[in-house]
């Protein structure tokens, strides 16, 4: 089983944020990631750690998650994200979910992987908590510093048209 350790940091939320993941494989070898972008959110570094750590392991692999945050624990144990889609992506008050993109890419990754999500409490000594909220804290330092500078994720949205044939020439 692996086990994946998660934190995210911001300094000032909205902020400079950070976000971490520390992966132990079965072989009890580790793996830290981390990175961060320059004006974000608490949350979306939560989610971002969890998300960048799960591309990192195969589909195949079976996962403890830990993680600080019960928002990104709470989403897929409590039934949270299943109720935002059938309700169209709105919360129980009718706002649109925060942070859609990062929980669409999440939600691609965890149906496809056996998950557990575990909550441990944050900045209680949890060693590999402890080593994620450093990195992660880090990170948003040298943004905030500006070392560091955001690069926009390479999404790729097929337009509307997609599927449809491409006339290659006026005498197709």
């Amino acid at each position: 089983m692996i086990q994946i350790h998660t934190d995210g940091s911001c300094l000032g939320n909205p902020g400079a944020g950070g976000w971490a993941a520390v992966i132990v494989d079965e072989n009890n070898q580790r793996t830290e990631l981390c990175g961060g972008a320059a004006h974000t959110t608490n949350n979306r570094m939560e989610l971002t750690a969890a998300l960048r750590a799960l591309e990192k392991v195969s589909a195949t692999s079976r996962v403890e998650l830990y993680t600080d945050s019960s928002y990104l624990k709470n989403a897929f144990t409590n039934g949270w994200l299943s109720k935002w889609k059938r309700n169209g992506w709105r919360t129980s008050t009718n706002n649109p979910v925060l942070n859609r993109d990062l929980w669409l890419e999440l939600d691609a990754l965890i149906s496809t992987r056996n998950v557990n999500f575990r909550w441990v409490k944050g900045h209680a000594g949890n060693p590999l908590n402890e080593r994620c909220d450093f990195l992660a804290r880090t990170e948003a330092a040298k943004f905030q510093r500006g070392e560091k500078i955001s690069v926009p994720p390479k999404t790729f949205t097929p337009p509307r048209n997609f599927a449809r044939p491409v006339q290659l020439s006026l005498f197709d």
